[in-house]
């Protein structure tokens, strides 16, 4: 039995369809099972709630063999470590219960690396990582760098002002991938049951890009000149409040950004093992182009 977490979001949703296409036993835990396709909840079991209940985790990991662990984006939460360690906790404590075997996880880049320390967000994330290795679990962090597909948050942008934003510097190079890929990666982890022990597991794209470089390619693909800005921290920070997120993951996500600029995702070496398939270009024909057409303005 595999338990996938985050069953409807961006990466569970591709994990959940890979096991489902190789028969695997899968039960989910969502917050909202209606997400789901009426012939995907057909083929699995569901757990109503949410993974960072206690009793909802206690019940879903009961029987597993192998768990997906994502933990969900919590643009309010009073601080970084409520979000990713705090919410994990009672997690751990139910994968020691039901001596749950495997657990494949989505984390960051950077462990390694000078700037780990004060990364905001993968900070927390690589604490995380620590806490459910202190289980005993044998344990795969997914260690990732900036989505591709996070760049298709600012598909109106792209579209009315031929720009996109960031403020991590436009001639930084560094790792992106596609989520399709994380997705095959862990579902393929999940599956396997020869592996033991504790190892991060990067992922780190085809080859190492900077915002300019997309710009270009974003051009092309489109058809239309695209340009890359770069915008002062402050600004991006508060930006990201005046959306409705907290002061400590504004910080937290500007920490975050500033950590990349500094190196933050240069500290593993590519090698065949790390890379994954999906280029930006292809990236941009299959999912981007799509989503910028589509966007209303």
């Amino acid at each position: 039995m595999i338990v996938v977490t985050a069953p409807t979001g961006q990466i569970g949703h591709q994990v959940l369809d890979h096991l489902l296409a190789r028969n695997a036993p899968v039960r989910v835990i969502s917050r909202d099972p209606s997400r789901l396709p009426a012939e995907t909840r057909e083929r699995i079991e569901v757990v109503e709630g949410s993974h960072g209940d206690s009793d909802v985790v206690t019940e879903a990991f009961d029987g597993a063999d192998a768990v997906f662990w994502l933990v969900p984006a919590d643009p309010r939460a009073l601080s970084v470590e409520a979000a990713y360690v705090g919410f994990s906790g009672p997690a751990c404590k139910a994968l020691e219960h039901h001596r749950v075997a495997r657990v494949v996880g989505v984390s960051a880049l950077g462990r390694t690396t000078a700037p780990a320390g004060a990364a905001g967000n993968v900070t927390a994330s690589l604490a995380m990582d620590d806490l459910i290795a202190s289980t005993g679990v044998h344990y795969r962090a997914l260690t990732m760098p900036s989505f591709m597909d996070n760049i298709a948050r600012q598909a109106a942008l792209i579209k009315n002002e031929g720009r996109f934003t960031s403020p991590i510097s436009g001639d930084r190079k560094l790792p992106s991938c596609a989520t399709q890929d994380v997705a095959t990666v862990a579902a393929g982890l999940l599956i396997d049951t020869s592996w033991t022990g504790v190892a991060e597991v990067p992922l780190l794209g085809p080859q190492d890009l900077s915002f300019d470089d997309m710009a270009r390619i974003m051009s092309e693909v489109l058809r239309r000149p695209i340009r890359f800005q770069q915008v002062p921290g402050p600004a991006y920070q508060d930006r990201m409040m005046r959306a409705g997120m907290s002061e400590a993951m504004a910080e937290g996500m500007l920490a975050m950004a500033l950590a990349k600029d500094a190196g933050l995702d240069n500290g593993v070496a590519r090698t065949p093992e790390t890379g994954t398939p999906t280029s930006f270009r292809a990236w941009c024909e299959e999912v981007l182009k799509p989503a910028v057409l589509g966007t209303q303005g």
